[in-house]
């Protein structure tokens, strides 16, 4: 007998992240390479929102945002590892429509 499948839905305030995988290594501004064995401090990773919840107000499902990977919540489906978080623990969103943003561009 097949099992039935199940939509998943954030609820409240919570938002659903697939995060970005980095690459093997990295370079620098001046162009040296950094291995991706070395890990920074307190590094903010950008990802992708895959979900959100009825309470979300500033970002939604598509937008790229800022958030810090660590001591969040990761849930696997289907062999994806996804972060679950609040929306007031995000730090900035990558977006088209903006009204003040940055001047900064992905």
């Amino acid at each position: 007998m097949e099992q039935p499948k199940f939509e998943i839905q954030m609820l409240h305030d919570r938002v659903m992240i697939k995060l970005e995988q980095e690459a093997e290594e990295r370079r620098s501004g001046s162009g040296i390479v950094i291995p991706a064995t070395v890990k920074l401090a307190n590094r903010l990773a950008w990802g992708e929102v895959c979900g959100v919840g009825t309470n979300v107000r500033s970002v939604k499902v598509g937008d790229k945002v800022l958030f810090n990977p660590e001591e969040q919540f990761e849930v696997e489906v289907h062999a994806q590892v996804y972060l679950v978080m609040r929306e007031r623990d995000l730090h900035a969103v990558a977006t088209q429509e903006t009204d003040h943003g940055t001047g900064l561009y992905l």
